[in-house]
């Protein structure tokens, strides 16, 4: 009989131990974090989540309405206030047209009525398509008691990771008569998710330079920074918390945002603000 080494099998060639071969275990994905609509952005991204920064546009027919307030407490212990109302209206193709009325209350004067802005967005493309998500900002502002002015900024804004989201904005307004004073901003915030669709906490910042046309003069240079606390407790309804602090000597002492947001029109997954975890993309 012919042995194993004879008919060419060498007996003694080492066994490699077996190998298995494990499915990567996916994470849990918050119902925020599921991509939702025909621009298949992440839930969060259809309601506001920072005050000072904008970011993509919300869902084709989602309409919202906010009721703002804004109490800047300055140096020299005087008040200011707006009271803001905004309607605003997702449309398809990735726009977004948004309507304000605002009412005053200036430093040492009465209530009165400030004037209108009509806004509109443009994201430049579906998604996590572009990296930090690009949209486009413009904005008019009809005032009653200042010159007319108009705004535009580019918005951009991520997840950074799980439970983590942010947003960037650059803006420049100029005035269109009187002083034509001309204002560079840049605002910054970022937020973590501790209750799903319910609690987040974050840090927002806000850079303001105000001078005269071409930024000619001495300009004033606002810095103001704090935390930001939004709570969801509807998945239809919003609140957001933000008091800044200013850090320069032309900056208010305190600036507070309270913003209460009201859902209505379209909601994605019939009926659900959120689409299944196999819509998700990895």
């Amino acid at each position: 009989m012919l042995s194993g080494r004879a008919l060419g099998q060498d007996t003694n060639v080492a066994r490699l131990p077996e190998v298995k071969v494990l499915g990567e275990k996916e994470r849990p994905i918050l119902n925020e974090e599921q991509l939702v609509g025909e621009n298949q952005q992440p839930e969060w991204t259809t309601e506001r989540r920072f005050a000072t920064t904008r970011i993509y546009v919300l869902e084709p027919w989602q309409a919202q309405v906010e009721q703002w307030w804004k109490g800047k407490f300055l140096r020299d212990h005087g008040e200011e206030h707006l009271l803001q109302t905004e309607i605003e209206i997702g449309l398809p193709y990735r726009f977004q047209l948004d309507f304000y009325e605002n009412v005053e209350k200036p430093e040492g004067e009465g209530w009165r009525h400030q004037g209108n802005q009509v806004e509109l967005r443009y994201a430049l493309a579906e998604w996590g398509k572009i990296p930090l998500n690009p949209t486009l900002y413009g904005e008019w502002k009809f005032n009653e008691h200042d010159p007319d002015a108009y705004e535009v900024k580019i918005l951009l804004g991520d997840e950074l990771a799980p439970r983590w989201h942010w947003g960037a904005n650059f803006a420049y307004e100029q005035e269109v008569s009187g002083g034509r004073t001309s204002e560079l901003a840049f605002s910054q915030a970022v937020g973590y998710t501790l209750l799903d669709q319910t609690l987040s906490l974050g840090a927002e910042m806000n850079v303001e330079r105000a001078s005269e046309p071409n930024f000619q003069g001495n300009p004033a240079v606002e810095v103001l920074i704090g935390p930001s606390l939004q709570w969801r407790p509807t998945p239809r309804i919003h609140l957001d918390i933000v008091p800044l602090i200013g850090v320069t000597h032309d900056s208010p002492r305190v600036e507070v945002f309270a913003i209460l947001g009201i859902d209505f029109g379209k909601k994605s997954g019939g009926g659900e603000h959120f689409a299944p975890t196999s819509l998700r993309s990895h």
